[in-house]
């Protein structure tokens, strides 16, 4: 489903189904980030839906917390971003140990140009959402990066969430690897 033109990178909050069918597969990704075949293919056959809140907390700080849920009402993990470009560390049931830092960009501030391109009109006035996050290596025992920007495209005459994903490891010589993601909108929290 489209999402509606008052949800955008300002007010992120809603409901989110990931669309399997216009994203990219992202196995590769995962396996490079160590994630086990067996956790790999139980993601492969679940569906993704996100709890998004977008708020300001009194300090004045944006905050972005996703809530993951699995296709059976299966929990997820949580993505809690503070948009203030500060390191965070957490251990993640998927990814093991990982740090990670987010901010709003302005489109013409990302020097990818992948990560930069095909965003809706609105990602210019309101700004993308830059998150950035790596492993922990000395805790992991693995080194990979994911850079992401989050916003809005039209995809088939349709406004739908996005995030444009570039990956980088050790474990892969050949260059980075790019992904789309497109999320379907199902509604308000």
């Amino acid at each position: 489903m489209a999402a509606p033109p008052e949800v955008t990178n300002s007010n992120l909050t809603g409901k989110y189904i990931m669309n399997k069918t216009l994203s990219d597969d992202t196995d590769d990704i995962l396996k490079l980030q160590g994630v086990s075949w067996f956790k790999r293919r139980a993601i492969s056959m679940f569906t993704l839906t996100l709890g998004v809140k977008h708020y300001t907390d009194e300090a004045g700080n944006e905050h972005i917390d996703v809530e993951q849920t699995l296709s059976g009402g299966i929990k997820g993990t949580n993505e809690d971003r503070t948009l203030d470009w500060e390191e965070r560390g957490e251990i993640d049931d998927v990814f093991g140990a990982v740090i990670g830092q987010s901010k709003k960009v302005k489109v013409e501030e990302v020097e990818d140009e992948f990560l930069k391109s095909g965003w809706t009109e609105d990602a210019g006035k309101d700004g993308l959402i830059l998150a950035v996050d790596w492993s922990d290596t000395p805790k992991s025992g693995m080194d990979w990066r994911a850079e992401m920007t989050w916003g809005f495209e039209i995809l088939n005459g349709e406004r739908r969430h996005a995030r444009h994903l570039k990956f980088t490891s050790s474990d892969k010589k050949d260059g980075p690897i790019f992904k789309h993601l497109y999320y379907d909108y199902i509604g308000s929290n």
